[in-house]
């Protein structure tokens, strides 16, 4: 298996890359998050994983090992392809995707675009045991998020919003930004409701 490229970039896209390694020139797909952190400098060196199938051998590159690990994991689990991997790796970090497993954080998951709620929870299901031995976490650390998550939802409630409702309105508030403050859940998610 090809482990990782080291040689020439001689093409450079939002999604692939192409490598030139002693005269051959290699195609490997990337993330965002990937071209993001790729150097100006023309050798570059990047960890691969080789994906066969009957019809393709399809290359996917990334700058650091971990994000190819995430890769991996999310190749595990059930109903996640290569590019729902990749669209995933685009959308977060490999670092905020960990933690968001970790965390059991289904709507940070469910944001990523083709993503439903039942495969966020399968990805969580399958992956938070592996995620919390692999990184030697502790059992899943408090997320200030679901506190502050708890919390809107009691304002909304006493403001006189049914909990279906309001915690829809979070849930969507809570899935373009998971840092906000709780006073700013609940003037996002009020106007919403």
């Amino acid at each position: 298996m090809i482990t990782h490229l080291k040689g020439r970039l001689t093409e450079k896209h939002p999604t692939h890359v192409v490598i030139d390694c002693g005269g051959v020139g290699y195609f490997v797909n990337i993330s965002l998050h990937t071209f993001s952190q790729l150097p100006s400098s023309e050798n570059i060196q990047l960890f691969t994983h080789l994906q066969i199938k009957e019809d393709a051998h399809t290359l996917f590159g990334f700058m650091e090992a971990s994000e190819r690990e995430i890769f991996r994991l999310l190749l595990s689990v059930s109903g996640i392809g290569s590019s729902i991997a990749r669209t995933m790796l685009s959308s977060m970090t490999p670092h905020q995707i960990r933690d968001s497993i970790a965390t059991g954080d289904v709507p940070s998951i469910q944001a990523i675009k083709g993503i439903g709620a039942k495969t966020a929870q399968r990805v969580i299901l399958d992956l938070k045991d592996k995620v919390l031995k692999i990184y030697d976490l502790d059992e899943v650390y408090p997320n200030s998020n679901n506190t502050n998550k708890e919390e809107a939802l009691s304002a909304l409630e006493v403001l006189g919003f049914q909990r279906k409702q309001a915690e829809k309105a979070v849930d969507k508030v809570l899935g373009q930004d998971t840092s906000l403050s709780v006073e700013d859940i609940i003037k996002h998610a009020l106007k919403n409701l």
